[in-house]
């Protein structure tokens, strides 16, 4: 399934001015990644974003929000935001720096 391109282009404009943000296709969507670390991504019509392993319990119990698993086996510090989830621009960006906020706080790349 093809990542939804106008979710992307959301996330674009909420990170836009972010330093050292580059754009990546990996896991048949879109990643963005901040000092080559990735912050968050589409996959299909939902949202990826890292969390961080100390925040990954406490994300999960928000609402619209889903363990990131590609493999059968949840990936601790990664959520999926469901597209309910992000209907405003308000949320969605609030989403895409949480996911840079983490990034950041890993050494670049």
């Amino acid at each position: 399934m093809p990542y939804n391109e106008v979710l992307a282009e959301r996330i674009r404009r909420a990170l836009k001015g972010t330093r050292s943000l580059t754009e990546m296709k990996m896991f048949g969507g879109i990643g963005f990644l901040v000092r080559g670390n990735l912050a968050c991504g589409v996959i299909g019509n939902e949202m990826m974003v890292r969390v961080g392993p100390d925040n990954h319990a406490t994300t999960l119990k928000e609402p619209h929000v889903r363990p990131f698993d590609m493999t059968g086996r949840p990936s601790k510090g990664w959520v999926v935001v469901r597209a309910s989830g992000l209907k405003d621009d308000a949320a969605l960006r609030s989403w895409a720096r949480r996911g840079v906020a983490f990034a950041k706080s890993l050494p670049p790349k």
